[in-house]
């Protein structure tokens, strides 16, 4: 009986097609970007992209959870790689004058909202032991961040009992960090959570330093 009152307690599985379309949508900005600013051929990303995603979600569905943690960790650090490479490339062509000032602003804006999912990504596969790992368990009771439902629970609202947080939250709380340069409704608990919010932050910020810079210039 027990048992069986575990089982309803029990979040449904995340979905995890909206990861999947937020990595893919990643491969394809990257496509976007002048040739200037890609590492290698503008194609070598969404190859390298789709040669992890497809192992990753076929590990999913075959229930080979240890493989596929590894496999999307190391999709988040390839997709990481690439950005923060063109980043650095978008950095040095603003006071070097090769790319047109419409181009510089596309490519700065294609890489703030790739800041965003990246980081969307990783949050989603790191907190309370990845999207597999809030399966096991009833509810979010703990994590990295202290979601607003997850004060809920402590005041026994039935509804915040099985809540558990899924892409869209993790996206939500990337898209705040990166426009506000810190999260807004919820905390940040954990070291490496504290570690990746300061890395997105900058990066977000440094984006804007380059869209204001060659804004100026255009003035």
């Amino acid at each position: 009986m027990a048992s069986d009152t575990r089982d309803t307690l029990l979040d449904p599985p995340e979905p995890r097609w909206p990861a999947v379309i937020a990595v893919l949508a990643v491969a394809g900005i990257y496509l976007a970007l002048p040739a200037s600013l890609a590492v290698g051929p503008r194609w070598l990303e969404p190859v390298v992209v789709l040669a992890l995603t497809v192992p990753t979600v076929i590990t999913y569905r075959r229930g080979r959870h240890e493989l596929n943690q590894i496999l999307g960790h190391a999709l988040a650090g390839v997709i990481t790689l690439f950005m923060v490479w063109s980043l650095v490339l978008l950095v040095l062509a603003v006071p070097a004058h090769t790319e047109a000032p419409v181009n510089l602003l596309r490519s700065a804006a294609a890489l703030w909202i790739t800041n965003v999912l990246v980081f969307a990504f990783w949050y989603w596969r790191l907190d309370a032991g990845g999207p597999h790992g809030r399966d096991l368990r009833i509810g979010h009771p703990t994590g990295a961040f202290l979601f607003p439902q997850m004060t809920l629970q402590d005041k026994g609202e039935s509804d915040g009992l099985a809540w558990s947080p899924n892409f869209i939250d993790y996206l939500f709380l990337a898209f705040n960090t990166s426009t506000a340069f810190s999260p807004t409704d919820t905390p940040v608990l954990s070291r490496w959570a504290k570690v990746l919010t300061m890395v997105q932050s900058t990066i977000s910020l440094t984006v804007v330093v380059v869209l204001a810079a060659r804004a100026v210039n255009i003035l």
